[in-house]
Parts: C-alpha cells; structure tokens; sequence
C-alpha cells in the first residue's frame, strides 16, 4: 500500500492545494489525515493562507480518498461541512501486514496507546518524527502548515518497505525508516 499521510492543516488552503496535488499525481491508495483540518486553534498564530472554506473544497474533492480522524481543534460542525468522517478519535488501518493505529495524539500519545499494533500514526506536535521503538513505528508527519521544532512543513509517505517523512517545500526526505523488522 501507499499511503501519502498529513496532519494540521490548520485552515492552510496553499498547504490543503500542495497535499491534494501530491496525492492526485503520486498514485496514492489513501491519504491519511491526523486532524485538526480546518481551525488554527486558539495557541496557533494563524496560518498566512488561512482559508478554511477552501480547504473544505480541496479536502472534498477527495473524500472517498481520505481516513481522517478527529485532532483537538475538530468540532461537531467540522463534520457537518466535510463529506467524510472527521470526529473519530483513532481509526485503524491495515496494510503491508502491519496493524497502524491513527490518532491525532492529543489524547493517545506515545507513551500511552493501545497495544497489538504495529504502528502509531499521530500529529498534534507539529514536529516530525520517525523512528522506532520495542518493535513499534512511530510516524508524526509534522504539520503542513504551522511547523515547529525548525523543522518546515512536512508530509510522509508509506510505502513498503519503507516510510519517509518529506518536505513540503522543497520534496527532500526528512527521515527514512525500514518497515521491515
């Protein structure tokens, strides 16, 4: 499988129109949003590109493309202007033999998850991570909109047997991880 995987858009819609361009042309099987779509939150400056209408019409054009799940800035009326389900707190997702656990990670982190899995999908940070630990991924895209750490806005891609985190303004690999293993 290959997943092009995202997370805090945070209303960004040069950022929503980068993702969306990325997977229509990357021959993608799903994108794997980690949360907080639409609202930059009351601790987040706002976005230079903030426009959350438009990200709703990007986002949508790709709605039975998209396994989302709920970030801490989602709202009840986040779901009733997006075509696809928005308010879930985790979701899971099986591919390449490995059970892959989403989150935004505001509620499930790291350090507290649920077990049996292979991997840990979350954003919330808006710092990127890749790396593993006793046996499990760990996968934090970073933020495509609001980044932090020093780090620039940044996606990652899943694509067996490996995963990378990338840029998203110059397409250079971050971190590269095996999936083997």
């Amino acid at each position: 499988m290959r997943f092009l995987i995202a997370s805090d858009i945070h209303g960004d819609a040069e950022s929503a129109e980068r993702i969306s361009s990325l997977y229509k042309n990357g021959g993608y099987d799903k994108l794997l949003l980690l949360g907080d779509l639409l609202y930059h939150g009351p601790r987040n400056d706002l976005p230079a590109a903030y426009n959350p209408k438009a990200v709703i019409k990007i986002l949508s054009e790709l709605k039975d493309e998209i396994i989302s799940v709920r970030g801490n800035c989602e709202a009840e009326v986040d779901q009733m202007v997006l075509p696809f389900p928005v308010l879930s707190e985790s979701a899971m997702v099986f591919a390449d033999g490995k059970a892959i656990f989403m989150t935004h990670g505001h509620i499930h982190t790291p350090e507290k998850h649920p077990g049996g899995i292979d991997a840990f999908l979350s954003g919330h940070t808006h710092i990127p991570v890749l790396e593993r630990k006793d046996g499990i991924i760990y996968l934090n895209p970073g933020s495509v909109s609001i980044p932090k750490g020093g780090f620039p806005p940044s996606y990652a891609v899943w694509e067996y047997p490996e995963a990378r985190i990338i840029s998203l303004i110059d397409g250079k690999t971050i971190f590269r991880l095996s999936l083997e293993g």
